[in-house]
């Protein structure tokens, strides 16, 4: 053999060997579904990802009111914000992440043959409770918030956070409709109240102990971490009030970032999934209750357009970048910040995710965006009000359902206001030492 042909050999065998190091390297920063409470680590550099620049995003972030930050690539944890060790165990009010979770509960129904999404409510409703005009919205037109209904954003949830709702599900169906179902999107907070209570018709059990066996359960999360508010009929609430530790909810994103698959099983079908994360007719944002696309609610303009997200009042989210293998989620209270004030602070939700991903893109090899360009003052505030919703639970008004008060609710039996919480549960968070104080210890 020729020297020069002794070189082509050298050559190819190393070739060989590099091919083989680096594809077992990229295996090995795969990371499989924890089987424990921690999740499966790895270093940033592990998965193509900048440790000093993942570090100067999560410092950012944590200055900005994320109170928990978790960022993973490739299944892997692999950055976590300063204040973790302490806000982790706590469960935390996810807003309308809430939504998500339904959606993804509905999705398992679905699977099972227990409900079906063209279905009229009709179906599933008792008899004599709603009009034929009610009883005709689908359930998908639930999951794609194309009711019809009315909107007040603040006065449909005010009831539930503090909360005097006799039942959620009877006040959704007197609910006047201003649109024909399906074909208007509409962010309604009853909308989602009255698909709980379809779902847990379908179901034929209560909705929690559904949850819990067939999604919490295969997950990794015990009944003694959270807590999922009903109202005082006993109906759990779908627009929000499920108080889950971060951790806890980095488990249901890591789920859907697995296309419903975990630890070999699957949960609830790709099929499901890939429906939820397609834009509906009604609405180019959004999917079954999930955010879709960039630009869309909190989801920064520049992100690749196969991102979706849950996204909860006040900033609690979880961001799904598949093509960039990618997932953050975090809680906090806003940090966004605003030339206008409060009313910038409100309208403007992107400003935050905007600035933390231009910091954490760059680690992974993307450009930088620049900074945000905020946009003008838009919104009416007295968007977000509508007082006949308000005055409906008093039995007043054109929204009220005939028969239904705080006082009492056709022939539902009702729980005094605050007896469904644990000790330490409120509005935003479950805090205490109380055994029966929900966590995880």
């Amino acid at each position: 053999m020729g020297r020069r042909s002794t070189w082509l050999v050298l050559l190819a065998t190393f070739a060989l060997l590099a091919g083989h190091i680096a594809a077992g390297s990229a295996a090995a920063a795969v990371c499989a579904e924890p089987t424990g409470r921690e999740f499966v680590r790895a270093t940033p550099e592990d998965v193509g990802v900048d440790g000093a620049e993942l570090a100067a995003a999560l410092d950012f972030a944590a200055g900005r009111n994320r109170f928990n930050i978790q960022v993973f690539r490739h299944n892997c944890l692999i950055g976590e914000g300063p204040g973790n060790a302490q806000t982790g165990p706590v469960p935390w009010n996810v807003w309308s992440v809430t939504k998500s979770v339904v959606s993804v509960l509905t999705g398992m129904a679905a699977d099972r043959g227990l409900i079906e999404l063209g279905a009229p409510i009709d179906r599933y409703l008792p008899p004599g409770l709603g009009d034929a005009a009610h009883r005709a919205i689908t359930v998908r037109d639930l999951l794609t918030e194309a009711s019809g209904m009315r909107v007040g954003v603040l006065t449909e949830g005010l009831t539930g956070v503090v909360p005097i709702d006799p039942n959620s599900a009877v006040q959704a169906l007197g609910v006047p409709l201003e649109h024909a179902p399906g074909t208007t999107f509409s962010y309604s907070q009853r909308t989602v109240d009255l698909l709980t209570f379809v779902l847990e018709r379908a179901l034929g059990e209560p909705l929690q102990q559904f949850a819990q066996r067939e999604l919490f359960d295969p997950i990794g999360i015990p009944r003694g971490d959270y807590y999922w508010a009903r109202d005082r009929s006993g109906n759990t609430y779908g627009y929000a009030h499920l108080f889950l530790p971060p951790p806890d909810l980095a488990r249901i994103g890591m789920l859907v970032r697995n296309d419903g698959r975990w630890g070999g099983k699957q949960l609830v079908s790709a099929e499901y999934l890939a429906a939820a994360r397609t834009p509906s007719p009604a609405n180019e944002c959004y999917g079954y209750l999930f955010w879709l696309g960039p630009g869309c609610a909190e989801t920064p303009d520049f992100l690749p357009a196969g991102v979706h997200s849950m996204a909860g009042f006040g900033g609690q989210n979880v961001f799904l970048l598949p093509e960039l293998d990618l997932m953050v989620v975090w809680t906090g209270a806003y940090g966004n910040v605003s030339r206008y004030g409060p009313g910038g602070i409100i309208q403007n939700t992107r400003e935050l995710p905007h600035e933390f991903f231009r910091r954490l893109l760059p680690a992974l090899g993307e450009p930088d965006p620049g900074p945000y360009v905020e946009p003008p003052l838009t919104q009416d505030p007295g968007e977000f009000i509508d007082a006949t919703l308000l005055l409906a639970v008093f039995g007043i008004g054109p929204a009220a359902y005939p028969g239904c008060t705080v006082l009492s609710c056709l022939d539902y039996p009702l729980a005094p206001p605050f007896a469904d919480a644990p000790p330490g549960c409120a509005v935003l968070a479950c805090v205490g030492t109380d055994p029966r104080t929900p966590g995880i210890r």
